[in-house]
């Protein structure tokens, strides 16, 4: 016997599915895709009011009507992308057509380009993290205190507070403003934009107000991981980043987890992986200790799932962020992290040219 309620869940699916379409279709600017997205993807959205419903349906139906909302949000993501690449096609060939210069006549062969080594490890990393089923993100450099820390568990007087070496931005009238101190404010956005499932890397520029050495810049790049499913373990978390980094590194690749604290997670960890210079037998890029730390790890804190609206009974993740210009240094055997900032052609020369 039919039930109506739902005939109903499976309607408004449907529904929602030629809506979205026509939006991202229609969709003439990143602008209106945006807003297209968040309308037929958004925690507001009908599709996310059928998917917070499934709960309590009996297990055949959830079923039923739970593959189909899949089903109708990978679409719907399907389009989205499609429909953004389709527009940054639009927009490189407007550029293209404005740059256009007049080659009839011979002219001096320029030297081929190549690509910088800090392109080159965060391209690798993206590349891998989305052969593992992750979405690459980009995010803002200029944040707000909620973002950059209240949402992640770092209250005013928290001490890690001050430790991030904070750089406020002069707006008048916006004193809440900084220049992102880490890429895990992207962490919050993500949850904030639509419901889990959520597996996300966030490559990218932060900002720390930090005396410029050989080892230090007040600019330096993290990429940023988040997963957000029912049932994620620290064990997953583990697995994770052991494939990431024996395809990044090697397949003999180990790492390790020692207890840390970070505000965001809890459990929390440091990740370290066996030295690739010496192979974990000991020598100066490990401290002689065959280790090398990376990044630190651990599952999303409570707080900052109920700070975005999640059932954290319900939901559980895992959070890992760290830098990879010091990766690249010991990867390409650079002495100084300032060589990376100077565009010296001799330097950069070094490495594989680009497409």
């Amino acid at each position: 016997m039919a039930d109506p309620a739902i005939d109903e869940m499976l309607r408004v699916l449907e529904q929602e599915r030629a809506r979205g379409l026509e939006l991202i279709g229609a969709a003439s600017s990143h602008e209106e895709l945006e807003r297209a997205e968040v309308a037929v993807l958004g925690r507001k959205s009908p599709l996310a009011s059928v998917q917070r419903g499934l709960g309590a349906l009996a297990d055949e139906n959830r079923r039923r009507v739970g593959q189909r909302t899949n089903e109708v949000r990978e679409t719907l993501r399907s389009a989205v992308a499609e429909r953004r690449s389709t527009l940054d096609r639009s927009a490189d060939d407007r550029l293209l057509e404005a740059d256009a210069l007049d080659v009839t006549l011979s002219g001096r062969r320029p030297r081929p380009g190549s690509l910088h080594p800090l392109t080159i490890v965060q391209r690798e990393i993206a590349d891998i993290f989305m052969r593992l089923g992750y979405q690459v993100l980009d995010g803002p450099e200029v944040e707000d205190e909620w973002h950059n820390f209240d949402a992640l568990n770092i209250p005013q007087d928290h001490p890690a507070r001050t430790m991030m070496d904070t750089t406020f931005v002069d707006v008048p009238g916006h004193p809440e403003l900084l220049l992102r101190t880490h890429t895990s404010p992207m962490q919050i956005r993500t949850m904030q934009a639509g419901p889990p499932p959520i597996y996300v890397v966030v490559p990218g520029r932060v900002y720390r107000n930090e005396q410029i050495t050989a080892k230090n810049m007040p600019v330096f790049h993290q990429v940023e991981g988040l997963a957000i499913d029912e049932g994620i373990s620290f064990a997953d978390l583990k697995g994770t980043l052991e494939a990431f980094y024996r395809e990044l590194l090697g397949p003999e690749r180990q790492i390790r987890l020692t207890p840390s604290f970070f505000p965001f997670v809890e459990p929390g960890a440091q990740v370290e992986v066996s030295c690739f210079v010496c192979g974990g037998g000991g020598c100066r890029t490990c401290g002689f200790t065959g280790w090398i730390e990376t990044m630190g790890a651990g599952m999303v804190h409570p707080r900052v799932l109920e700070a975005v609206g999640y059932d954290a009974e319900r939901w559980t993740g895992f959070a890992f962020g760290g830098g990879y210009d010091r990766l690249a240094m010991i990867r390409f055997g650079i002495p100084d992290i300032r060589i990376l900032w100077e565009n010296d052609i001799r330097f950069l020369e070094q490495f594989e040219a680009s497409g």
